[in-house]
């Protein structure tokens, strides 16, 4: 059996299977304390041991790094009590080996391999939600530099006449995340993007400023495809107007496919990170095969 662990800042997905497309059991657990959340994971994955390995797609900021003491431990996130917590510390004794990657890049790999991104040989996850994030996967193998990337603090333009909010990001106030995540489209008008009545204005506000990442992406990695997911992006209208403004950005500069190939909706929705995290643990069964 394989294991796979999506941890987000609200919830943990815990799932056994053989195979990443052959889950058999799956918990949600609630994100509380470390202490209290660790407990449940633990209580889970021993029903079903022994495990031959197990992945962690993981929220963030995270230590990637094999070879650093603190890999698979969580850094300056948001979530206080959650900093410093180690994936490896926390479920060593289940007594098998683990890979931890972020949220973002296991969805990515699950998509790549299962869903959306089928046949893409460099595909971007981009989810939209409590906050923003991107991985890029190649070949099945998720990219990070120094660490994993935090493209959802890069700073699109912002028109103080169209846009006077000031954004909600605590580090960066009006980058990505503080301009265009659910808590910054609730603080700035007080519902969610798709409860919101004049829809179309906001809907075409915040394509503007997703649609900079996709450009960026686009620049930086030339991916095959991106794809959009996220309680935000379940907002009618929402993809569409940030294909229209992803390539309008472009103009043409570099050859993309079609823009309804180019950015599309995960195939796996809210299961592309669960099975992305299985996908992690039947990658690092394959390394030690």
């Amino acid at each position: 059996m394989l294991g796979g662990i999506e941890a987000g800042g609200t919830k943990f997905v815990c799932a056994v299977g053989e195979a990443p497309d052959r889950i058999e059991d799956k918990l949600v657990i609630p994100t509380e304390t470390p202490e209290k959340t660790f407990s449940a994971v633990r209580d889970f994955f021993r029903a079903h041991l022994p495990l031959e390995a197990l992945g962690v797609a993981s929220f963030g900021p995270i230590d990637l790094s094999p070879a650093s003491s603190a890999y698979g431990a969580l850094l300056n996130t948001p979530k206080l009590a959650w900093r410093n917590a180690s994936y490896i510390k926390a479920l060593s004794t289940l007594d098998c080996p683990i890979a931890v990657d972020t949220d973002v890049n296991g969805a990515a790999l699950g998509e790549q391999t299962y869903g959306a991104g089928q046949g893409c040989d460099t595909l971007a996850y981009v989810t939209v939600g409590t906050g923003i994030g991107a991985g890029v996967v190649h070949q099945g193998k998720s990219l990070i530099g120094a660490g994993h990337y935090e493209l959802g603090h890069i700073r699109p333009p912002r028109d103080p006449e169209r846009d006077p909010y000031e954004g909600c990001c605590p580090s960066h106030g009006d980058c990505l995340e503080g301009l265009a995540s659910g808590p910054a489209i609730m603080e700035r008008w007080g519902a969610a993007l798709n409860e919101l009545s004049g829809l179309a204005p906001a809907i075409d506000l915040i394509a503007d400023y997703l649609g900079h990442l996709a450009l960026t992406l686009a620049l930086a990695h030339r991916p095959d495809r991106i794809l959009f997911g996220g309680g935000v992006m379940k907002t009618p209208g929402l993809i569409e107007s940030v294909r229209v403004k992803t390539f309008g950005l472009v103009g043409g500069y570099v050859d993309l496919p079609a823009p309804d190939r180019f950015i599309q909706p995960p195939g796996l929705g809210d299961d592309a990170g669960v099975v992305g995290a299985v996908r992690l643990a039947e990658n690092m069964r394959t390394q030690a095969g």
